[in-house]
């Protein structure tokens, strides 16, 4: 779920001289070279998301004009890709830096959700402590809004329906995954273990 529209592109791409109010949902996008860009998912609030197959740009309307019968936009689809990649790297970057432990999380809607209790990168889960017990997440289900809070993607309504009640007492934990290497080394040792002892019978009989 998406809480926040990344910056819009408007200083990036210069400005067409038509202005453009009503593209409708799936039509197609044209960049200055007459490639398609992509389709348009969406035309709200004077913002127009178009979707390029690997990113939702949120551009300006105003940007867009009609030549020929087709929309277009003075940029081309790896243009508007690369700014996009720029924009959603510093967004994270931004996110990274605010997952500590003991963070305050904001919900989706805006109300106090708990705060940080510990990160474990190794298997990705973050644990947010709330009121009610604790609910486990992605680093990707973190944003920083407009203000600088960092947010979980979800309404307060999906993270109480989705906390775990933590018994008094208990120890909060995340449970580990064994890699792969391990793994095979478990394994090997216990094949190597059986191997002796089927030995050692044989020599006694």
């Amino acid at each position: 779920m998406k809480f926040a529209k990344l910056a819009l592109l408007a200083t990036a791409i210069a400005a067409v001289p038509v202005t453009a109010n009503a593209q409708d949902a799936g039509t197609t996008v044209y960049g200055n070279d007459e490639a398609p860009i992509g389709t348009v998912e969406a035309n709200e609030g004077g913002v127009v998301t178009v979707d390029t197959g690997k990113h939702k740009a949120p551009l300006p309307a105003n940007l867009l004009a009609e030549r020929e019968g087709q929309w277009t936009v003075n940029a081309t689809k790896a243009q508007i890709d690369q700014m996009m990649d720029q924009q959603v790297a510093e967004a994270n970057a931004k996110r990274d830096a605010a997952l500590i432990e003991g963070a305050m999380v904001m919900s989706a809607d805006g109300q106090p959700a708990g705060t940080i209790y510990t990160i474990d990168n190794d298997v990705d889960a973050i644990i947010v402590e709330r009121d009610g017990g604790i609910i486990t997440l992605k680093r990707e289900h973190f944003a920083i809004n407009p203000t600088g809070s960092l947010v979980a993607l979800f309404s307060m309504d999906q993270l109480t329906a989705n906390t775990v009640e933590v018994p008094e007492g208990a120890e909060i934990a995340v449970a580990r995954r064994e890699s792969r290497m391990e793994m095979e080394e478990t394994e090997t040792e216990t094949e190597e273990a059986a191997m002796e002892e089927t030995e050692g019978a044989n020599a006694e009989g």
